[in-house]
């Protein structure tokens, strides 16, 4: 873990301090919202439903310790009335939070996009293993290159970790097309059709945060980068991602129900 760059300015300190503060508050609302609506989805999603809401509680927990490490990393204060100066502390800033969380609520987001379909059952286990294994290993693989500081090491372990990366992005775009348009209902489709995607494309800025000490930024600047970009897409890759995930429970759930209230 790279020691804080000194010299950040009031305004990129406090950037990266509100984008902890919205993941803290997203996260945890969310989860509130998941564990309230079990009761309003039939008994073939509530697994799903849970397992959201335990990725967004994994995800409080830790932007809570992240918050914290970051506000202890840092003194601002203003004298006289002038701008405010920010100063470290020497405390370190841990940032290997953010793997340690991705590592387990990253196969379980995939696991619970598996579940809400509700795919044979051969099928949801062999998928949910491999997605799983293959989202875990590309975690493994990006963590020795976020904590270096040789460029080359990073971009080493950023293309073997984009090798499992690619896997589990085409098997959603590609390899759950076919058991997308079998949904019960074209509502049902069009939000497993969008959280398929809305995974995809919240899990591309990943390689290109992770990226951003290689183009040209350095100091303060990256780091509130990196930590804006992150936080962002953590946001849109678990808590927006949930709510489709009960949004497609909800529908199945309706559909379900109605096709039972039918007169025989």
């Amino acid at each position: 873990m790279a020691p804080l760059p000194d010299g950040f300015s009031y305004a990129e300190w406090n950037a990266t301090y509100n984008a902890l503060s919205f993941g803290i508050a997203a996260m945890g609302s969310a989860t509130i919202f998941f564990w309230l609506q079990l009761p309003n989805v039939t008994k073939n999603y509530r697994t799903a439903l849970t397992i959201t809401g335990i990725v967004t509680l994994i995800a409080t927990y830790h932007y809570i310790r992240i918050f914290n490490s970051w506000s202890e990393a840092f003194t601002v204060a203003s004298k006289d009335g002038g701008d405010y100066t920010v100063q470290l502390t020497g405390a370190p800033f841990n940032d290997g939070y953010r793997y340690v969380d991705w590592l387990l609520p990253v196969p379980l987001l995939l696991i619970e996009l598996i579940l809400v379909m509700k795919l044979p059952q051969q099928e949801t286990v062999s998928l949910s293993w491999k997605l799983g294994l293959a989202s875990a290993l590309m975690v493994a693989l990006g963590y020795p290159g976020e904590i270096q500081e040789d460029l080359s090491v990073g971009w080493f372990w950023l293309c073997l970790s984009m090798i499992p990366f690619c896997y589990v992005v085409f098997t959603l775009a590609v390899g759950l097309a076919e058991a997308t348009s079998k949904q019960p209902s074209p509502a049902a489709a069009s939000l497993a059709s969008a959280a398929r995607y809305l995974t995809v494309l919240s899990w591309c800025t990943y390689p290109f945060v992770y990226m951003v000490k290689s183009v040209g930024l350095a100091g303060p600047a990256a780091t509130m980068y990196e930590q804006v970009g992150y936080s962002l897409a953590d946001v849109l890759a678990k808590a927006v991602f949930g709510v489709l995930i009960w949004a497609i429970a909800a529908e199945k759930s309706a559909v379900e129900e109605s096709g039972k209230l039918l007169p025989a």
